[in-house]
């Protein structure tokens, strides 16, 4: 009979970035910690998503395993008081509920960015290192297909995928829009704050771009710059680096606006130079817009084109889960007749087995014709036979009433005795 599916969950919702960074997991984090459960419980069904908004753990199993798997997440992370940190996590032990949350996830619909287009991505990962590992059995193959097909329907279907939801993501989308002309257009962000970074991360969209960052803080862009892969300068140098930018992106807090119409004017500008101001209060002073060549866009024009997408998804939420309830429900039936496929075996096994010893009692001294032909109307007796226990047990499995009729049959044929007979 199929374990109960579970999930652990730590995610925005329920932490701070802070315990985020401290509980997530890389990839290498993630392959140890899927050979520790496979070695430690004997766990087949496992799936391990980690994203700078989510840490969670699935699994199949008859036991609430939540404690044991973060103590395991403290062992691989190196935290000793992991068990302090039990508050931030969700538990969720019903079977359903692990199931929905799994599918409302993959679809968007608990991101921070409402339909965010990279948790698709991030999911099929997670299941490709627990298929390389062997440890994703046929319930959460088929489970992982049904998510899989859900999110096309999601997007042939709804709006929910449509546009720019957030600010950080819609700048970018503005950027290869304007530069969808330029090769390889040279792009520099000033100031790796929260949005700063949140436009770099995004930056893996425009992966033609050369990328160089700068920050008052040189470490810190220095740490971001290593993870991305883009050039990283001093602050002291970041208007020299301004003259060769096709884009200069600005998210830096300062009084007094830090890109002046005179520090523009005596730049060269052969075709155009696009300044994105994501800082409140803003950056970049309103009136480069006069030099010949300067296109500006600020926070409260990229932000109205994100509101509108984001109201967009809002309205497509009920169509999404509508979606999701009809893939549950197909993903149940299914599930359901899992259920009861062992036992449809053994009764086959059963009947088999009679057949076969009766045949070898009265065939002893039967030719090859009258074998065949009793071979075949015992086979074809046998099928009617089966025919209607296997319907109702079907059709117990649409009733939720499978364990009972499984019991009766177990009970009627001995199963449980021809089962361990065979083996």
């Amino acid at each position: 009979m199929q374990n109960n599916f579970r999930a652990i969950s730590l995610s925005h919702k329920n932490a701070p970035v802070q315990i985020r960074e401290i509980i997530s997991l890389d990839e290498a984090s993630i392959h140890s910690l899927l050979v520790k459960l496979k070695e430690f419980f004997s766990i087949t069904d496992t799936l391990i998503l980690s994203t700078c908004n989510r840490t969670e753990i699935y699994y199949s199993h008859d036991l609430d395993l939540s404690t044991e798997i973060i103590k395991l997440i403290g062992v691989e992370k190196g935290i000793t008081g992991i068990v302090d940190y039990l508050e931030y996590f969700k538990i969720f032990n019903n079977d359903r509920e692990a199931i929905d949350h799994l599918f409302k996830v993959s679809m968007g619909l608990e991101a921070q960015v409402i339909g965010d287009m990279q948790i698709a991505s991030q999911v099929k990962r997670a299941y490709q290192a627990s298929a390389d590992l062997d440890m994703a059995g046929p319930f959460l193959h088929r489970l992982m297909h049904t998510i899989f097909f859900t999110n096309k329907r999601v997007v042939q279907e709804t709006a929910f995928r449509d546009g720019a939801a957030s600010v950080s993501y819609a700048a970018v989308e503005l950027i290869e829009e304007l530069t969808s002309n330029t090769y390889q257009p040279r792009i520099l962000l000033i100031g790796v704050g929260e949005i700063g970074e949140d436009v770099a991360k995004n930056m893996v969209h425009l992966p033609e771009a050369k990328v160089t960052i700068t920050n008052r803080t040189y470490d810190k862009a220095k740490a971001l710059g290593e993870e991305m892969g883009f050039e990283v300068i001093s602050f002291e140098n970041a208007v020299d680096a301004m003259k060769g930018a096709d884009v200069i992106v600005s998210s830096i807090m300062k009084s007094e606006p830090f890109i002046t119409k005179e520090l523009v004017s005596q730049f060269e500008i052969a075709s155009y130079k696009l300044f994105i101001d994501l800082s409140v209060p803003r950056s970049i002073e309103t009136s480069i817009e006069e030099v010949p060549g300067v296109l500006l866009y600020n926070v409260d024009n990229i932000r109205s084109k994100a509101s509108e997408t984001l109201e967009k998804r809002l309205e497509s939420i009920p169509k999404v889960e509508a979606i999701i309830e009809e893939s549950i429900e197909e993903f149940y039936n299914w599930k359901k007749e899992m259920m009861v496929s062992p036992t449809i075996n053994k009764l086959k096994n059963a009947l088999e087995q009679i057949r076969l010893e009766e045949m070898e009692r009265f065939l002893k001294n039967a030719d090859d014709n009258e074998k065949a032909i009793v071979e075949k109307v015992t086979k074809s007796m046998m099928q009617k036979i089966l025919k209607v226990p296997v319907v109702q047990l079907k059709a117990a499995c649409q009733r939720d009433q499978a364990d009972q009729m499984i019991e009766i049959l177990s009970d009627l044929f001995d199963l449980e005795k021809v089962s361990d007979k065979k083996s």
